[in-house]
């Protein structure tokens, strides 16, 4: 069987519409005395004045933002800089801009970095002298982790203190963590009449402190092994951030682990992650990948710690993302433990065996419900993400894979169909114009503007309607660009009944450009590459979806609802806007919306469960606000009791809808998969799907509509 995993396209860009060739950008030809860096910028300015879709004027005012950027990027946490450096920063604030146009270097780079390293010196010796005491765990005082909040330290013993109060967050962790383990191991020894003399309190805490202090002396030699590509790669990408937050420059190194990720062949935890005011934050878990397996790391957990296997955890705070992820990464069937603080404040050690992504996982997948309390068979379309093979038109893509499972799902006589893309991140256009095709014909699916040729209706491009049934489609919080652009197209044809909570609002089109391709100088290539944005999408009724997203019909509970985690909350984001809508005809059968929407919300307002997603989505926001924290050992200890209490409150009020008859359908693709993976799979399926009380709410509107 062919390989073709290199090929398939995972949701991280949107990909499929008729992207600009190079022959626009013009080759640049720098001055015989400039450096690489000047090239590099050079390069990446043309390339953003030529092709972003956002047109950004350099200016002082992009200048002070750019040096605002750089800041938060060099220093997160203010915690090496003193408020005298800034000050010598200063004078560069509003020069940045000169920088660009005039193509010279200011002193910022230089003196920044070199400044850095002076105080990174000053810090390791800090560590090293805090380390060296005992920490105080009964003391009663609290560590400000809001980065807003924060000024940077007038002087060195303002550092200090920051310092010791880091240090000794860190090593609360530890302590509550060991402590754990010792009461373990003597409980474990008592059961089996055994004799067990734990550590003492003393050793435990001098232990603690030794481990972060080795912990910080890694942190430190990864941060001094950081190398000139390293360093101006934050500084170029601080200031063009301010074109968008889809806007990066990759070395060549970053690029190289891009394609790697995105081929879907490759072996770690399977999980996006991105740096966020100094911290490794999971954007999203790979389908298929061995966190997806393990099930308990999710989207907007942070990565504190990174342990090989039973080895000592390596606090990640600080560290430079690319050596995070080297810390994350490794080979299959290797074992690393993350520590991890998730949205409810509670930490949790979470233990995943490396593999290679499964990529079978990924592709659409459907199975027939049928409720004995209704009578019903509804049919379940689970589609993960949009993919496509470039390099075999006979391979698999979604849009061809869904056509399949609506065969599938109309042979077996299906009263509805429900096609889920909640937790889709995106993936390609194409087959998401396909897919609206399968359900409406030849009609307009949704408009794309660029900056240089203008805007553009796309459809279908056969009229065959495959499915004219009542269909919902459930999206939520991380359903984004593709996924959008589906349930958007669906609900302003009046085709379908979307359901769920508001989506991501990610509404623009990303794609590379190599600056190797721009520049004859060859003796400082390999100059990397810049992901930049090139086209945004708008509704058929004119409305974007970048930042508003789709709109449920009938909204549903969501535990991410009062969390900024959409792309409105993200930095210098292109605002929402609008266009002429398109010329479209709606569905002949009028939706009954309001009346189903009437139904739903009496059923989830006496439903136990959506109850307590209600309370877990508040409880969140309300940890989410928090700025201090504690760094009392008792008081550390009874909050966490309190945040596991309740987080298992909502775990237990998940229950098993045993009137659902589940029958996964067959994968209508030749596999090499044994015969007891797929039915392993199967059932785990339909384990999942039976305990998914959203799915059970949406079989009962299907229900509802059956009746009009």
């Amino acid at each position: 069987m062919i390989n073709r995993k290199k090929a398939l396209i995972l949701p991280v860009l949107l990909v499929g519409l008729g992207l600009f060739g190079f022959s626009l950008l013009a080759r640049i030809e720098a001055p015989e005395d400039s450096d690489k860096n000047a090239i590099k910028r050079s390069l990446l300015f043309t390339a953003l004045k030529q092709m972003h879709y956002n047109s950004v004027e350099i200016d002082d005012d992009f200048s002070e933002k750019a040096y605002d950027q750089y800041l938060k990027n060099l220093d997160p946490n203010k915690r090496y800089f003193l408020k005298s450096d800034i000050n010598k920063f200063n004078k560069s604030k509003d020069k940045l801009d000169d920088e660009i146009k005039n193509n010279y270097n200011t002193e910022l780079y230089e003196l920044s970095v070199s400044i850095f390293n002076q105080r990174r010196q000053e810090v390791e010796e800090i560590t090293a002298d805090i380390l060296s005491k005992p920490f105080d765990f009964k003391k009663k005082e609290e560590i400000l982790f809001d980065r807003d909040e924060m000024n940077f330290p007038k002087n060195e013993k303002e550092r200090y203190d920051r310092w010791r109060k880091s240090l000794k967050y860190a090593a609360l962790l530890r302590m509550n963590s060991k402590l754990k383990t010792e009461e373990s191991k003597k409980e474990d020894a008592e059961k089996k009449g055994e004799d067990y003399t734990p550590m003492s309190y003393e050793e435990i805490e001098a232990d603690v402190r030794e481990k972060v202090l080795t912990n910080y002396k890694d942190v430190f030699d990864y941060m001094r092994k950081q190398d000139e590509e390293d360093h101006y790669a934050l500084y170029i990408n601080s200031m063009i951030s301010i074109y968008g937050p889809h806007t990066e420059y990759f070395p060549p190194e970053r690029k190289e682990q891009f394609d790697t990720e995105i081929s879907g062949h490759f072996e770690g935890i399977g999980a996006r992650l991105q740096q966020t005011g100094g911290e490794v934050k999971v954007v999203s878990v790979i389908t298929g990948s061995a966190s997806w397996k393990q099930g308990d790391l999710e989207a907007n957990d942070f990565i504190l710690k990174v342990a090989q296997g039973e080895d000592d955890p390596v606090d990640i705070s600080g560290m430079s993302l690319k050596n995070a992820i080297k810390l994350i990464k490794g080979p299959k069937g290797t074992e690393v433990r993350l520590t991890v603080r998730k949205t409810d404040g509670r930490i949790v050690v979470i233990p995943i065996i490396r593999d290679v992504v499964v990529i079978e996982e990924s592709y659409a997948k459907s199975a027939v419900i049928e409720d004995k309390q209704s009578g019903k068979k509804i049919g379940l379309i689970h589609l993960p993400s949009f993919y496509v093979d470039f390099q075999d038109r006979n391979g698999r893509s979604s849009g061809k894979d869904v056509y399949q499972e609506i065969k599938k799902l109309k042979a077996q006589n299906v009263d509805g169909i429900v096609l889920d893309l909640r937790n889709n991140g995106g993936g390609s256009l194409g087959d998401a114009v396909e897919m609206v095709g399968h359900f409406v014909g030849r009609s307009p699916v949704v408009q794309v503007k660029s900056k240089i040729s203008g805007s553009k209706t796309l459809k279908p491009e056969t009229n065959n309607i495959e499915y004219d049934g009542p269909l919902v489609v459930m999206i939520n919080r991380m359903s984004a660009s593709a996924s959008e652009i589906v349930s958007a197209a669906l609900q302003d044809h009046g085709r379908a009944v979307i359901v769920g909570s508001n989506s991501f609002g990610k509404g623009t089109v990303q794609r590379f450009i190599d600056l190797d391709r721009m520049s004859r100088l060859n003796e400082y290539k390999p100059l990397g590459s810049l992901k930049l944005t090139i086209q945004k999408f708008y509704r058929i009724n004119g409305g974007a979806t970048q930042v508003r997203g789709v709109a449920p019909d009938i909204k549903l509970p969501d535990t991410y609802a009062y969390l900024e985690v959409g792309e409105e909350d993200l930095p210098y984001v292109l605002p929402w806007d609008e266009v002429e809508p398109s010329k479209y005809s709606m569905w002949p059968q009028q939706l009954p919306i309001a009346d189903l929407k009437a139904k739903s919300e009496q059923r989830v307002a006496n439903n136990d469960v959506f109850k307590m997603v209600e309370e877990n989505a508040l409880r969140l926001k309300k940890q989410d606000e928090k700025k201090y924290y504690t760094l009392n050992l008792e008081e550390f200890k009874i909050e966490q009791k309190r945040l596991d209490e309740e987080s298992k409150k909502l775990r237990e009020a998940t229950t098993t809808h045993d009137e659902f008859e589940v029958t996964v359908m067959k994968d209508h693709y030749p596999t090499s998969k044994p015969d007891s993976v797929i039915a392993k799979s199967a059932e785990k399926w339909e384990e999942i799907i039976k305990k998914d009380e959203y799915l059970k709410e949406v079989t009962l509107i299907i229900s509802d509509m059956m009746v009009q």
